[in-house]
């Protein structure tokens, strides 16, 4: 499970916004969205094409140890 940090992810439509970014990088992959802690659990092991699709979009993503 990767975890990613989304600086920019404020409310709900931000969120829907992530998970079509990230559904579109790597369809049929699990997304979980921590709106209050602005983090991202994704089901899948490479980080980079997630991380380059999310930044691609304007979202400030960086990745999280854990």
């Amino acid at each position: 499970m990767l975890h990613i940090s989304i600086a920019n992810m404020n409310c709900g439509g931000c969120a829907k916004g992530v998970r079509a970014t990230l559904s579109e990088a790597a369809p049929g992959t699990e997304v979980t969205i921590d709106l209050e802690q602005r983090q991202v659990r994704v089901a899948a092991t490479e980080v980079a094409p997630l991380l380059a699709a999310l930044l691609a979009d304007g979202w400030k993503a960086t990745t999280v140890p854990g």
